[in-house]
């Protein structure tokens, strides 16, 4: 799915490059009026202006949208698991067991606690 939006996006993006290097700009009405440009373009006079400012404003869109799909799937993306990583997964983490404690001697000293060296 992914890559069918990368190649959409790059369509996208040849097709508003391709569209706004066809379109004229303000200024070219001038040079054509001193006879250094054509008046007359590919699809007509006027018939230029709307085909290609439609065409450019739909290929702009999909464009965006697909600057977004490509936004979500990098951000969903799993990392990559390397090969220690994986191992981790599989062995089980050792668990100490704690030993109960021991009863308090009976001829000890009073108070004395569990474990601990008697003075």
């Amino acid at each position: 799915m992914e890559t069918l939006v990368w190649v959409v996006h790059i369509l996208a993006a040849l097709g508003v490059i391709g569209l706004v290097l066809m379109q004229h700009g303000k200024g070219a009405d001038m040079g054509a009026a001193f006879g250094s440009g054509a008046s007359g373009s590919l699809f007509g006079s006027s018939g230029s202006a709307n085909f290609l400012s439609r065409a450019t404003a739909i290929f702009a869109a999909v464009f965006f949208l697909t600057s977004l799909g490509l936004t979500y799937f990098s951000s969903h993306k799993t990392r990559p698991v390397g090969v220690m990583e994986s191992q981790k997964n599989l062995v089980q983490p050792v668990v100490p067991q704690t030993l109960p404690a021991a009863p308090p001697a009976q001829g000890g000293a009073a108070g004395s606690k569990a474990g601990e060296i008697p003075k």
